[in-house]
């Protein structure tokens, strides 16, 4: 498998298990330690090789994450006058080699993971295999393999996709979506699983996604028109329909702790782990 440049993550949204804060901070920039959650994961993808970013953002300004990740002149000037040269090392979100590209999500149009997917390959005519990491969790293994690196590490072709899967207590497993799994291969994902769904492997939003699996994503957004009170657009429906027609999405592990931003006991429990 050679090296995947390109990764989406999706940013927008209003955060409203997070509310009052989300009104003024978007929920992919809620601190962690002294880092804003969606930047761990942009770090890690970095660390992997990739170069292209593609942030689907909400329509709403200013955006935070743009800011973030524009380099402040204003800031370099003060730092570089008072010789503060570490400091500047620290200001700078970016190697020069990476790019960040933005595209707008409408907050009131189509709502669900597959989504900001559909829009990113759409503008961008991406047509080859891509990581795509939720901004609002990452893993935190600082001295062991990223999941970056355990995605890439399980896939044997470009023609394959993978997912992150975890061991977690079964009470967070009814959280996320279970994993039925044969031969490190997925054959099932129930979201929001019932206590007798629970398999004990989870899956978490990292994933690899081949060209193969990117059409359908595409053609699964087009193909319904859920409205504002149906169901979402989960991506993992479109994952479904990959395995059934044949694809195969590998099971990477991890050493590494899942760390979840979405909720005030999830970002003060990663805020402790992270400062520790």
């Amino acid at each position: 498998m050679k090296k995947i440049t390109k990764a989406i993550i999706p940013v927008a949204g209003w955060g409203t298990r997070r509310l009052p804060i989300t009104k003024i901070i978007e929920k992919s920039m809620l601190p962690v330690g002294n880092r804003p959650l969606v930047d761990y994961s942009v770090q890690e993808l970095i660390k992997a090789g990739v170069t292209d970013i593609y942030m689907v953002i909400s329509n709403v300004e200013p955006c935070q994450v743009r800011e973030f990740y524009k380099d402040n002149l204003a800031l370099n000037k003060y730092l570089e006058e008072r010789g503060k040269t570490d400091r500047m090392l620290l200001a700078k979100t970016l190697p020069d080699n990476v790019k960040i590209h933005y595209v707008s999500q409408d907050p009131s149009g189509k709502y669900g993971t597959a989504v900001p997917v559909c829009l990113v390959a759409e503008e961008f005519n991406i047509d080859e295999p891509v990581f795509v990491f939720m901004g609002d969790d990452f893993i935190w293994n600082p001295d062991g393999e990223s999941s970056a690196e355990s995605l890439l590490n399980s896939v044997k072709s470009e023609d394959e996709s993978a997912l992150l899967g975890i061991t977690k207590p079964e009470s967070a497993l009814l959280n996320g979506g279970a994993l039925t799994i044969e031969d490190e291969k997925v054959v099932k994902i129930t979201e929001k699983p019932k206590p007798e769904q629970v398999t004990g492997i989870a899956s978490v939003s990292k994933y690899i996604i081949s060209t193969k699996l990117m059409r359908e994503i595409v053609e699964y957004v087009h193909a319904h028109d859920f409205g504002p009170l149906d169901q979402e657009y989960m991506i993992t429906d479109p994952f479904a329909s990959y395995i059934e027609k044949g694809g195969i999405m590998r099971v990477a592990r991890t050493s590494g702790e899942y760390l979840d931003g979405g909720t005030v006991e999830g970002w003060v429990h990663a805020n402790n782990v992270v400062c520790k």
